[in-house]
């Protein structure tokens, strides 16, 4: 099967005639390089999710940070694991929101489903083990 039997409709070429093609500026081009602009509503919308990502990054960070420079009546070898999980997912959250608003905005411009949401396990996964930790740590102290 030819990659272009693949694609949908209209598309033979890879979707990028003239008028679809992405200003040479525009980044990553693996993304604003295929298919047609979608919706703005939806690329915008697709934006503040990546951004809400990143600022969910900053507060784990910052929380991570907070129990660790807080005198907090918590045992320390607890508290300092319960910050390192913490800061860590602060840390890989922005990756995550660019993995998954490329494979949004990519599935947009190609008229594809939107893929599943990525990263939600790992977070909520994560978040828990925290703060198990900070309650065992508590009623240790």
């Amino acid at each position: 099967m030819s990659p272009a039997a693949s694609l949908p409709a209209g598309c033979e070429d890879g979707g990028m005639e003239t008028e679809q093609r992405a200003p040479d500026g525009r980044f990553p081009r693996w993304v604003y390089g295929v298919g047609s602009e979608p919706d703005a509503r939806f690329s915008l919308a697709n934006e503040r999710t990546f951004l809400a990502w990143a600022r969910t990054g900053l507060a784990l960070l910052a929380a991570g940070v907070a129990l660790e420079a807080l005198d907090l009546p918590v045992e320390p070898g607890l508290r300092l694991a319960a910050a390192v999980v913490l800061i860590a997912l602060g840390t890989l959250a922005p990756a995550a929101a660019w993995w998954g608003w490329s494979r949004a905005e990519r599935a947009m411009r190609l008229s594809r489903p939107l893929p599943a949401p990525v990263g939600f396990g790992l977070l909520v996964g994560g978040v828990g083990v925290a703060g198990v930790l900070v309650l065992l740590g508590l009623l240790r102290a």
